[in-house]
Parts: C-alpha cells; sequence; structure tokens
C-alpha cells in the first residue's frame, strides 16, 4: 500500500483543517488504512470520498462503536474534552484531568502527586494520538475538536451525566429562562445588569469561571447550601425541589436551597429538579473532571507464587489429553444412540443428564463437550424429520489426527467462539431454562474477553498463576464500556465472562494449575504450530494391555485408538484416570461375538496386546459365551426360535419367564412366539441364554449398531462482533477509489455548475469537440458518465483518442485506460491548471 498524501485543498489555513473533512484529505494512505482497520463499519459501504466519509465518521452508531474499543484514560481525556467548549488547546485538556497545580482539589478526589501529574502529560499525547487515529477527535493541538456524534454521546446533562457526574453548562441550563429573571439571578449574584440575555448569562459564566470572584461568593453562602452543593459535586448533579422553577431573589430565600437557585447555584432542570451547573462542579472540584485519573493500565498482582513452568505445561498436557479422549468418548456414545433436536433447538434436559451420567462428569462439563464439539464443526443436528444430534464426518477425520492436533482443532475453536456452555440452565428472559446446544448461548462479547484475559496470562512470568478477580481491574481499564449487560448480581457480562474462561482454559489443558501452558501461548500469538509444542509434552500412546486374574484388563497409559476401539468392544470400562481398568463380562464377551468377532479372533487379539499371558478364568469366559452364542436362532414369523438341541427347547418352553412369549412348539427344532425378533432376542438374553439373530437364509446377523453420522456439516460460525476487518486488497482498493472520487467532487472548473454535485450537462456536439480539443493538447477533463446500468458518476480522465463513437481516455478513478461510449457522456468541463 502507497503511503502518498492525499492532494491538498487551496485556501487551507495555516493553523490547520477547517473540516474534519479536509484533515482527512491531508492524512496519508497508510493513516486511511489504519483508520479503516480501526473502525471496519466506515467502509460498509465504500464511500464515494472523504466528504462522505466525514459525514459517516460523525453518526452515531460509527462513535458509539468505536468509544467502546478506547481503553479508560482515552476515555477520560474524550470526556475531558465533551466538557470543555470546541476549539480548546491540549493544556487545558491536561489541566481538566490533573486540576490546576495550585488548587486544592476537592477531598472527595484521589490526591495527585507529582509523579501521578507526569504520568498523565507522559500519557496525553499517545490519548490523542488515539483519538486522531480514530477520527473521534480532530484540529490542531491548540483547537481540539471532537466529532459532533462524539460530543453529544459524551458532554454531560443533567439526564445523563455520563462518567464524569457532572451536568449541562451554565448557559444550556438556562436555555428559555425568561430575559428578567436572568436579569434577578446576576442582580442577586452581586453582578451588573447586561443589555440582553445572551450577555447576561456570559456575565454569569464569567462570574463561575473565575476562581477569585466565585469563591467571594461563595464564602457568602450558608454553612447547608455548602453541604447541599457538597452532595451534589461528584454526580448526580441534579436533584428533588418542589416548584424548583419558581423565582426566588436573594431577598426573598428562605431556605439553603433557595439561596442557591437565587443566585443561579442551583438552576431548575424540570419543574421538580435542580440542576449544578457544569461550571460551579468544576470550582468545586478543584478544575477536575474526574475524581480519578488513570493514565496507566493497572497490571494483576497475583497472590499465589510462581510454580515451576515445566509442572505447569505437564499438568496442562496431561488435562489436554483427556479432553481430546472425552470429546471423543461423547461422540462415539452420541453416534450409537443420537438424542432428539428439541423443537427449538438445543438439546433436551434428560438427554444432557444421561450424556453426563456416561462421561461421570457434572452436567455443567458435559455442556462444555458438547458445545466444544459443536464449535468444532464434530457435532450438529442431522437434518432428518426426526432431527438427531449426531457426529459429523469431520468427526471421522479428526480421528485420524494424532491428539496434539485434535486439541489444538479443539482449542482454536474454543478461542474464537462465542458460545458459552456456562449459561445453560440459567433462566432466559421469559425464565425458561436455556438449553444445551441451544440459539440463545452466543454472546458477542466472549472471543475478545476470552482473549484478553488469555493475553494478561501470557504477560505474567511463565509459570504464574491469577484468578479472574485478579484480572478483571485490567481488563476494565483496557475496555471501560465493553462490560455487557449487567445481571440481577450487579456483576456485568464480562466479570462472569472472565471466570469462565480461566474455568474452561483449564479443563481444556490451556492451563496448568492456573498458569498458561507452553502450547496456548503458541496458540495466542501464532508464531509457532500448537500442536508441535504439545506433541512432546504428551504421553506415548501405549499398544498393550495388562491381563489379570479377575477378567480385568488394565491399561497402565493412553491406549492407541484402535486398540482403545477393539477393546471397548469386548470389555466394559470399569474406572478411568491414569490407568484405565477394563471388565470383562458375558455381555460384552457376546458384544463382540454379535460384531462378528470368533472365540479365536478374541484370544488371538488378546495374546497380541497382553503382556502377560491369557488368564484362564478369561479363557473359560470366552469358550462358555462362545459356546452357548448362536445355538438358538431367532429370525422372523412374527417371530421363530430355531435350535439343533430340542432339549434346549424343551427347557425354553417349559421357562416360566417365557411366558409372555406365547411360544409354541411347531417341529421338534422350531419354536414360534407371538413376539418382535428384537423382543424375543432380549428376553431370551435376560434369562440367561445367548441367542443369536439370522437371516431369512439362515445365515447369523451380526447385530452391532452402527454408529450414525450427519451428512456433511460445517462449523458454526461464530457471531460476528460488527464487521470483520479488512484485509490489505480491500483497503487498497477502498482508498484508491475514495481518493478519485474526492479528486473528481473537489476538483476547481471554469464554469462550475451551481450544484458542485450535479453531473456536467453539454450538447452532444460541445461534448465532442471538448474531448477533440482535449486530445491536441494534452489536457486534463471533467466528465459526467452513466454506465450501462444507468448510475452516474463523476470521472477524471486525460482523453488518448476520440474515433467510433468512443473516447479512449486515462481513468484517474479506476487508475488505468478505458474507453467510454459517447453517447453515455453526460457532459464536460476543463479543469482548473
Amino acid at each position: 500500500m502507497t503511503t502518498q498524501q492525499g492532494p491538498q485543498r487551496r485556501g487551507r489555513s495555516a493553523t490547520g483543517p477547517r473540516t474534519l473533512a479536509e484533515e482527512l484529505r491531508a492524512r496519508p494512505d497508510d493513516a486511511l488504512a489504519a483508520l479503516f482497520r480501526s473502525r471496519p463499519d466506515l467502509l460498509n459501504p465504500v464511500p464515494g470520498d472523504l466528504t462522505q466519509l466525514s459525514a459517516r465518521l460523525s453518526s452515531r452508531a460509527s462513535a458509539l462503536r468505536a468509544l467502546e474499543r478506547l481503553d479508560r484514560f482515552t476515555l477520560q481525556v474524550a470526556e475531558a474534552l465533551a466538557t470543555a467548549p470546541d476549539g480548546t488547546s491540549l493544556s487545558t485538556v491536561r489541566t481538566l484531568l490533573t486540576g490546576p497545580a495550585k488548587v486544592k482539589p476537592h477531598p472527595g478526589a484521589t490526591p495527585l502527586t507529582p509523579a501521578d501529574r507526569s504520568a498523565v502529560a507522559g500519557a496525553l499525547p499517545r490519548a490523542i494520538a488515539t483519538l486522531r487515529d480514530r477520527a473521534l477527535l480532530w484540529g490542531p493541538d491548540n483547537g481540539l475538536r471532537l466529532v459532533l456524534a462524539v460530543r453529544e454521546a459524551l458532554a454531560p446533562t443533567a439526564g445523563n451525566p455520563g462518567r464524569t457526574g457532572l451536568g449541562p453548562t451554565l448557559a444550556d441550563a438556562t436555555v428559555g429562562m425568561s430575559p428578567a429573571r436572568l436579569q434577578q439571578l446576576l442582580a442577586s449574584a452581586g453582578q451588573p445588569a447586561t443589555p440582553d440575555p445572551v450577555s447576561a448569562v456570559a456575565a454569569l459564566t464569567a462570574l463561575l469561571t473565575d476562581r477569585a470572584r466565585c469563591a467571594a461568593l461563595l464564602d457568602t453562602a450558608p454553612e447547608a447550601a455548602l453541604r447541599l452543593l457538597d452532595r451534589l459535586v461528584w454526580g448526580p448533579p441534579t436533584g428533588t425541589v418542589p416548584d424548583a422553577a419558581r423565582p426566588v431573589t436573594a431577598e426573598d430565600a428562605q431556605s439553603p436551597v433557595e439561596w442557591l437557585l437565587a443566585r443561579g447555584l442551583l438552576l431548575p432542570s424540570s419543574p421538580g429538579s435542580v440542576v449544578l451547573p457544569r461550571e460551579l462542579a468544576l470550582h468545586l472540584r478543584g478544575g477536575r473532571t474526574h475524581r480519578t485519573v488513570e493514565p496507566v493500565q493497572p497490571e494483576p498482582a497475583p497472590a499465589a507464587a510462581p510454580r515451576d513452568p515445566g509442572v505447569v505445561d505437564s499438568a496442562a498436557a496431561g488435562q489436554a489429553h483427556t479432553a481430546v479422549k472425552t470429546v471423543e468418548e461423547l461422540l462415539d456414545g452420541l453416534g450409537l444412540t443420537p438424542p432428539l433436536t428439541l423443537r427449538a433447538g438445543g438439546l433436551g434436559v434428560r438427554d444432557l443428564k444421561r450424556t453426563a451420567q456416561a462421561l461421570e462428569s457434572t452436567e455443567q462439563q458435559t455442556a462444555f463437550w458438547l458445545e466444544l464439539a459443536y464449535t468444532a464443526g464434530l457435532l450438529a443436528p442431522d437434518g432428518e424429520v426426526d432431527e438427531r444430534w449426531a457426529p459429523t464426518p469431520a468427526y471421522d477425520a479428526w480421528l485420524h489426527l494424532d491428539t496434539a492436533e485434535r486439541w489444538s482443532v479443539l482449542a482454536s475453536a474454543w478461542l474464537a467462539a462465542t458460545r458459552v456452555p456456562a449459561l445453560t440452565g440459567t433462566p432466559d428472559g421469559r425464565g425458561k431454562p436455556r438449553a444445551a446446544l441451544g440459539p440463545e448461548l452466543d454472546r458477542t462479547l466472549a472471543p475478545s474477553v476470552r482473549r484478553a484475559a488469555l493475553a494478561l496470562l501470557a504477560e505474567l512470568p511463565p509459570g504464574t498463576p491469577a484468578t479472574a478477580e485478579e484480572l478483571l481491574p485490567t481488563l476494565r481499564w483496557q475496555r471501560p464500556l465493553r462490560g455487557g449487560p449487567t445481571g440481577p448480581d450487579g456483576r456485568e457480562l464480562r466479570d462472569d465472562l472472565t471466570a469462565w474462561t480461566l474455568d474452561e482454559a483449564e479443563l481444556l489443558g490451556v492451563t496448568g494449575r492456573g498458569a498458561l501452558a507452553a502450547p496456548a501461548r503458541a496458540l495466542l500469538t501464532a508464531e509457532s504450530d500448537p500442536a508441535e509444542v504439545l506433541a512432546p509434552l504428551l504421553p506415548q500412546p501405549l499398544d498393550h494391555v495388562i491381563l489379570q486374574p479377575d477378567l480385568t484388563a488394565i491399561a497402565p497409559g493412553p491406549l492407541l485408538t484402535p486398540l482403545a476401539q477393539a477393546l471397548a468392544l469386548c470389555a466394559d470400562i470399569e474406572s478411568k484416570g491414569g490407568a484405565t481398568v477394563y471388565r470383562f463380562t458375558p455381555a460384552s464377551v457376546r458384544r463382540a461375538l454379535d460384531a462378528g468377532r470368533t472365540a479365536a479372533d478374541l484370544r488371538a487379539f488378546l495374546e497380541q496386546h497382553s503382556r502377560t499371558p491369557v488368564p484362564q478364568p478369561l479363557g473359560y469366559l470366552i469358550d462358555d459365551v462362545a459356546r452357548r452364542h448362536g445355538v438358538l436362532r431367532v429370525g422372523a414369523a412374527s417371530s421363530y426360535l430355531r435350535c439343533d438341541d430340542p432339549a434346549l427347547l424343551g427347557e425354553v418352553l417349559a421357562d416360566r419367564r417365557s411366558a409372555d412369549l406365547r411360544l409354541r412348539l411347531l417341529a421338534p427344532t422350531v419354536v414360534a412366539a407371538q413376539a418382535a425378533p428384537d423382543v424375543l432376542l432380549a428376553t431370551l438374553r435376560t434369562m440367561g441364554y445367548a441367542p443369536a439373530a439370522e437371516s431369512a437364509e439362515g445365515d447369523v446377523l451380526i447385530t452391532r449398531p452402527d454408529t450414525h453420522r450427519t451428512p456433511p456439516r460445517t462449523a458454526p460460525v461464530p457471531v460476528p462482533d460488527g464487521p470483520p476487518s479488512p484485509d490489505d486488497t480491500l483497503l487498497a482498493a477502498a482508498i484508491k477509489a475514495i481518493r478519485a472520487g474526492d479528486r473528481a467532487a473537489t476538483a476547481a472548473r471554469r464554469e462550475p455548475a451551481a450544484d458542485p454535485r450535479r453531473l456536467p450537462r453539454t450538447a452532444a456536439a460541445e461534448t465532442l469537440a471538448a474531448l477533440q480539443t482535449a486530445v491536441l493538447l494534452g489536457e486534463r477533463m471533467w466528465i459526467g458518465y452513466l454506465n450501462a446500468e444507468g448510475i452516474a458518476s463523476q470521472r477524471i480522465i486525460d482523453p488518448v483518442k476520440v474515433e467510433g463513437g468512443f473516447v479512449t481516455a486515462f481513468d484517474h478513478h479506476a487508475d488505468e485506460l478505458r474507453t467510454f461510449a459517447l453517447h453515455r457522456i453526460t457532459g464536460v468541463a476543463e479543469l482548473d491548471e
């Protein structure tokens, strides 16, 4: 991107720009690019010229969005500017923040030491530069001017004193007051009469801004009146008074309030309330706009001692491994039994409880794992008529990554997510609890708070933990207006988001023992691959287990994914932790046989992956279940039961527990049942038999349930917090178009139209002659042009050739050689040299 400076307008004042558009015109291209990066909403759509850009800068919505991204001191500077008139000097702003050096501050204000005053003086240029760069302020240092929308948003009024607690100026508070009443105020304050209301207001304002004269007037005030002023001095500046607008003179005043009303030290703001004028409040405060000025960002002060960074990284890596395995276990379970989607979206309370029990976790943590999988694009609704939550095809691709890469996918999705799992179960606007995976869990503030909190942890020495309460003072200073809504407990959303961020970071392995881990630092800075940083810290997956005589298998560490899946098919997980314990039962062995494994397959699998011989009890269990497996065959009649052993069929018929099946002997080896095949299978298994299902051809059916998958789904896009930041290509094109439009709009013409915004109008013959002359003389022309869609635009061109009804010219708007149809040119005008 170029840094070419824009054209200067003739007649520009030597003391500075006369308008905001003129200042923008003088900015180099890189300064305009910085403005658009900090305020991307200005490019939607791209302004036609710098005058349109200055108008957009003055819109209230854009100004408020920009103010929200200021730090506390920069905002205090803007608030001080809003209390002063336009054209204030830099030294006046500094005095408003610190108070005059020789004036005693108000007892309610935070005392300022010489070091504090030096800090304000040192930080003030940076704050002014920030306001200038974001086009919230313009003008030279001796004539600073806030953009109108910013002044309107920050200027204190009786109804909205803002963060300064000040009220309106005396001039604003006396709007609509009768000339006679103004003269009464002057007389009661001991001032001479003036010829008109304007000079009367000016005289009263001068009285309150003159420290010596105002102090002399207050010295005559009753003590009770001074105590009343002291209650209003730091805001709110209003008080309730019956019949506040009644005309009270110094002779008629009977109470402290009337004494103040008679002299204009309190002014009526409504029939039942009074307001303290801004000038008097500043006098009482010792000239300061803020009770406490904060030029320097407060640094977090963790109470806990730093921990060994190696221990922190190890703890975080262990939790990262647990997080990956938890998400894998969660999605494997949902793939087998996908829960229904609520009509309003989300997951039902019962399904959440059932999932939490399966994970042996709390419902709140389970909601976090569900939201994490959903945010990463691994979980989604399947889109069927009876919609269910199920893993996506992306989950299968995720399973093929190694553990470190899988964690990186989860952590990256969490860092950018606007989903807030901690809101699960909290009441919504109608008092109903919010559902996990529901549509009401997005908060646009979440990603910025999450990243800011982790950035503060990254600035601490490695291994240093910090709590939310220790980070919040800094976060509040960085973005004082970005706290979010306040809850019933008086806490801002940012406070809760910070605490939730640290809890989730510990669950995910971003932090270890409260301190930021090395992989997370790589994730924040993007200077290295977090998966590469995490991989050496993770335990190496094992390819073996230890079989025990009590029908258990111990995995002394994380297993390879294929081994873990195969083992989970033939054994149940009994306990988790550093070592996972699997237990073999008749039901688990039968599950493997139902999936098509044979007894020989199971023995070979266990012998291959066990460091100890297969215990005799386990061998007996496998052989016993396999011997009985499939001896009974269930098929569809309503259903039937077939067996080559008539004695076994007779045993089933004689069993009282089979009465509900209503069995009937059709042949010595066949029994019909009045129950569905799946019911018949389940009942016989509860009776202690090991039946197998068969097809119509008599083949044994593999009954392992298939895992459910959704159609291809994309990960949910975080809810945008305003327009995205433009890239360099868009910025370069936008600035080029704005510059070209501005040249066309501001170019001086020899015969300017009455309205410079109107397209030039000339006859066709005159247009042709003018363009041909411009080609011969090499002159630059200003034209109006209508394109094929009928959109009008102004162009500055250097004509090169005119023939065949077309003019070939260098277009300064497009910065390229273009061809224009003569019949679409509305007119031409010459430019001043």
